[in-house]
């Protein structure tokens, strides 16, 4: 038999992902499993975008542009306004939901051996994704100690080498939800300008920000020839089936690169964009009620939390993610035992094991990612099973 590539086999799984077969073995046997490890709210998506959706006219679902449909990258554009950001339609690039975007972003601006600094834990994906691009991920290291607070920018430019092509940020963060301010972002704008770097920004979470803790965009840096923003529609109107994402760059080069790489994937999905497009304009209303709800299940969930012994998690800014530290001493044993062994009622929770979430071996291995993505009465029981099972697994 054939052997898979080199790169195949190096490639690391999901953290978030990796356990489904025994969460689906769980379920088979009747159990009710919590899911705690992914951020797929259980909010409605709007109105608006499913109406579009039952209502199609079309008579042939055709190819979109490689860009995306103009009406859609026209909504984005007002949006974007909005933020007080002047983007025009034609630098919106439509991809097959955020993770293409990420993908793209380093095809287009980073050769194979080229180095890209992010901030540890960081989001799994970007580094399978770097990977699968042939670039080499160098990390600074955040601690939960800190709160998972921006380290000082010399930690950043310690790890600048020659190699060195970009600096990825994730802001609101995902998986710790931290929030970084202007004086931050202008210290990274330096670092950028000194090291002729690019800046890769994921906003997916701008809609979600807590404790009035302004949001600023890289693209309000005055950067414009360096920086690259990744958004997604996925989080931010519960539609992460739809795929539907955007790369946007003020930078020409960079546009025209990623759109060879668009057109030779054809196009991103079409009913995902007539579904996002119905979603942005008239749905102010829709937007505040998930930020109020999301809001109130965060300072539900983290104060549960912090109240099971030995189990420690800073209060996220945004998104709707946490980063904790358990008492144990292996946390993706912890999560294993959860969906193969631990049953209260018929019931278990299912998380993230963060060591995925750091590029650092050893870093992580007592800490978990939790999404508090459910309605407060299912974060309550996910919170009374973490608490009875870490007994039982410490006793064990």
């Amino acid at each position: 038999m054939p052997s898979i590539s080199q790169r195949g086999t190096r490639l690391p799984s999901s953290p978030i992902r990796k356990l489904v077969p025994l969460s689906d073995a769980a379920k088979r046997e009747g159990v009710k499993v919590y899911h705690l490890n992914i951020g797929q709210p259980d909010l409605p998506t709007p109105p608006k975008g499913l109406e579009a959706l039952k209502h199609i006219t079309r008579t042939t679902l055709e190819y979109s542009p490689s860009e995306g449909i103009l009406p859609l990258r026209e909504k984005m554009s007002a949006y974007y306004a909005r933020f007080g950001l002047q983007v025009a339609p034609s630098e919106i690039i439509v991809t097959t939901g955020g993770s293409e975007a990420i993908l793209f972003a380093f095809l287009a601006c980073l050769d194979p051996g080229d180095e890209i600094v992010m901030l540890e834990p960081v989001y799994a994906n970007y580094i399978t994704l770097a990977q699968a691009a042939g670039v080499v991920v160098k990390t600074v290291t955040a601690r939960i100690e800190d709160g998972f607070a921006l380290p000082p920018v010399s930690a950043f430019e310690a790890a600048i080498t020659e190699r060195t092509r970009g600096i990825l940020l994730c802001h609101p963060s995902n998986p710790t939800g931290t929030v970084y301010d202007r004086e931050e972002l202008l210290q990274l704008k330096r670092l950028v300008l000194k090291y002729n770097l690019y800046l890769f920004s994921d906003e997916v979470y701008r809609e979600f920000v807590y404790n009035d803790v302004p949001f600023v965009s890289a693209l309000a840096l005055d950067i414009p020839e360096h920086v690259v923003v990744l958004d997604s529609v996925s989080k931010r109107y519960s539609a992460c089936g739809i795929r539907v994402g955007m790369l946007v760059s003020l930078n020409p080069e960079v546009r025209a690169a990623v759109m060879k790489l668009c057109q030779a994937r054809l196009s991103p999905p079409l009913l995902g964009q007539i579904v996002a497009e119905a979603s942005i304009e008239g749905t102010e209303d829709y937007a505040r009620a998930c930020y109020e709800e999301y809001k109130a299940r965060r300072d539900f969930f983290i104060e549960g939390l912090n109240q099971i012994p030995d189990v420690y998690s800073p209060m996220p800014q945004g998104a709707f993610y946490t980063v904790a530290s358990l008492p144990v001493e292996d946390a993706e044993d912890f999560c294993r035992w959860l969906l193969t062994d631990f049953r209260q009622n018929g019931e278990t929770v299912m998380m993230a094991p963060a060591a995925g979430f750091y590029a650092t071996p050893g870093m992580g291995r007592n800490e978990v990612r939790l999404a508090y993505v459910l309605k407060k009465q299912d974060l309550a029981r996910a919170l009374e099973l973490l608490r009875a099972s870490l007994e039982a697994y410490n006793k064990k």
